[in-house]
């Protein structure tokens, strides 16, 4: 009898393993959706829709990129957390995926117990720019010049991952601040070349042709090493501004029982997608650090990213509106 139910025990343990593995195995056999819940044109969207035009000729499979913006991104998160648990349906999202729990109130979806963290596809670093005109030279300078007046920044909405950037270099640094609220990375750059706003924190694509042209200055990027894009740029670390860093990183979701060999599968092809040399130099144009990880990293990288800014939102104040 112990033999037979040992017996059955093995055969279907071996059962389990072989249909896991099938399911991997002809995954995808159709083609794939991946929802982006921010507008066409920005760095969240051009970073992805890169990435998966390599992973849709690795896969032999059409990838459909949709922008579904709106509601700070919860309504197309939510979308993704409902649809089938089945690896057809996936989810590209930026850093702001693990800011809405601090920002924005009734989210109906939970970032860590209906997702399933599969991929990064890179940090995007910020750099903090000033018009020549202010006679700033250093990230030094700024801060001094910030603790006998308030300085004023761009920023694209309370809870916004530029605005939480400023907020943590500000906390480190001691400085007087004021936020001056824009549509946009291209209205607040204006601004600040003007010298109507002493800083915005811009993603490094937005400001780097006037950086190149000598309409902006940088004095710091946020992001914890250097950016190759800007390789004589110290971080605000390097400064020494200590816990002054943030990353603006981007990366990819699916809903969370979704089968594990797949996210598994997703990773891997995705790792091997931003490696392949066009794609890798695209990215590198964009300014875009890499961030190899599988998916117990990427999984433990969010989860410590969900408790990084929501102490940082409360510090500065912020509540679900």
């Amino acid at each position: 009898m112990r033999a037979r139910v040992a017996l059955g025990l093995a055969i279907a343990l071996t059962t389990i393993v072989a249909n896991g593995s099938s399911q991997a195995d002809e995954w995808p056999s159709r083609p794939i959706r991946v929802i982006i819940p921010l507008s066409p044109g920005s760095a969240a969207d051009i970073v992805p829709r890169i990435v998966f035009e390599q992973l849709s000729a690795q896969l032999g499979q059409p990838i459909v990129v949709e922008n579904r913006p709106g509601a700070s991104g919860s309504i197309a998160t939510r979308f993704v957390a409902s649809a089938e648990q089945d690896g057809y349906t996936l989810l590209a999202h930026s850093s702001a995926h693990v800011i809405s729990p601090s920002t924005v109130a009734n989210l109906f979806y939970d970032p860590i117990k209906d997702f399933a963290a599969v991929a990064p596809l890179g940090n995007l670093p910020l750099v903090l720019v000033i018009a020549p005109s202010q006679n700033i030279k250093t990230v030094q300078e700024l801060v001094a010049l910030g603790k006998t007046r308030r300085i004023t920044f761009g920023s694209i909405g309370p809870g916004s991952p530029i605005h939480l950037a400023m907020e943590r270099f500000r906390l480190s640094a001691g400085f007087q601040e004021q936020a001056i609220p824009f549509k946009g990375a291209p209205e607040a750059l204006l601004e600040v070349m003007t010298g109507r706003v002493d800083v915005y924190y811009s993603p490094v694509t937005a400001a780097l042709p006037f950086i190149r042209d000598g309409k902006l200055v940088a004095l710091a990027v946020s992001s914890p090493v250097r950016s190759p894009t800007l390789p004589d740029v110290p971080t605000t670390l390097e400064s020494g501004y200590p816990n002054s860093d943030y990353r603006f990183w981007i990366g990819v979701f699916a809903p969370v029982k979704t089968q594990r060999d797949i996210v598994n599968k997703v990773n891997a092809e995705i790792q091997k997608a931003v490696q392949f040399p066009s794609v890798a130099e695209k990215l590198t144009k964009l300014g875009v650090q890499p961030m190899t990880m599988n998916t117990e990293q990427f999984d433990k990288f969010v989860k410590d990213e969900l408790k990084i800014n929501a102490e940082l939102a409360k510090a500065v104040g912020l509540t679900p509106q």
